[in-house]
């Protein structure tokens, strides 16, 4: 049974910095897709940053140069380090785990973790 659990989301002033987590068990991590996806309310689910087992990473415009994600495939634990935090960061920060095998994809999601970002 997959479980994703992040942890690390909070109350943060404009300007400032969290860093979120999230515990993967159950899958074989080392060859999952993970990646942090975002929805604040009335607007749909969007990707933030993915890394692949290898460690390649993308990012979504919006935070280019402000987020990391980062993996520890021995630990499995993926983590998304956010600086200079905007209060159009604001949102529920999901964990996603994804594995494609020819065309069918095998997604995961966490509970969630609430960033609120204050101006």
């Amino acid at each position: 049974q997959v479980q994703l659990v992040e942890s690390g989301g909070g109350l943060v002033q404009s300007g400032g910095s969290l860093r979120l987590s999230c515990a993967a068990s159950g899958i074989r991590f080392s060859i999952y897709v993970m990646g942090w996806y975002r929805q604040a309310p009335g607007k749909q689910r969007e990707l933030v940053a993915a890394i692949t087992g290898g460690g390649s990473s993308n990012y979504a415009d919006s935070v280019k140069g402000r987020f990391t994600i980062s993996r520890d495939n021995a630990k499995n634990t993926v983590a998304l380090q956010m600086n200079s935090l905007k209060p159009e960061d604001t949102a529920v920060y999901y964990c996603n785990a994804r594995l494609t095998i020819a065309t069918t994809n095998f997604t995961s999601w966490g509970q969630g973790t609430q960033v609120t970002v204050s101006s």
